[in-house]
């Protein structure tokens, strides 16, 4: 996390920052041990995330509505996205953690990493989250294939970035350019 903490030091431009961090990630960000843990790794990409994502102006209805990045089922974070968000502001919008059990629990959450859930239940909770403005991203495979927006690969130690640009419009989002460089995109299964 030392790395990522010099990078952020010495940034000059604040787009500068993220763009750096996702653009290391085109051939991949090494997730060795020493460097930064995989699930560190994960929490810069989501809080980075945010850069890169225009939401509609009623996914924030008040002027001081923080961005919600939430975690449905298991948090793999262990405080380290907490950590990563601690402080931080996004067009003078504070970033808060949520956790959820269910998605019946959410109400306002802007960025979701969705735990590993069972089977069908995948497909079950995308479909309850098509349409609203919620950016959702995983590590489950098939992911993108399967309707979600943004899946972490890792792939000999480095974690890679698959994109479903669809998905993402269908829930209003606007996907910076400069995002979609620097990932596969990925077309659901079925077209």
């Amino acid at each position: 996390m030392a790395f990522l903490s010099a990078l952020f030091a010495r940034a000059a431009k604040p787009w500068a920052v993220p763009l750096a961090v996702l653009l290391l990630a085109g051939p991949g960000l090494a997730a060795q041990t020493g460097r930064a843990s995989e699930y560190q790794l994960k929490a810069v990409f989501l809080f980075n995330f945010a850069q890169f994502i225009d939401w509609p102006a009623d996914a924030f209805p008040e002027a001081d509505t923080p961005v919600v990045i939430g975690i449905l089922g298991d948090d793999p974070f262990e405080g380290l996205l907490d950590q990563t968000v601690h402080d931080e502001r996004l067009r003078g919008r504070p970033f808060q953690v949520r956790r959820y059990q269910s998605v019946d629990e959410i109400k306002t959450c802007h960025i979701l990493f969705i735990r590993r859930p069972d089977g069908a239940r995948l497909e079950e909770t995308l479909a309850r989250l098509k349409n609203r403005p919620i950016l959702t991203v995983s590590d489950v495979d098939g992911f993108a294939e399967r309707g979600g927006m943004i899946r972490f690969v890792t792939d000999r130690n480095r974690i890679r970035l698959q994109i479903n640009p669809e998905s993402v419009e269908a829930a209003h989002l606007t996907i910076s350019s400069k995002l979609l460089r620097v990932a596969e995109v990925i077309t659901p299964t079925g077209r």
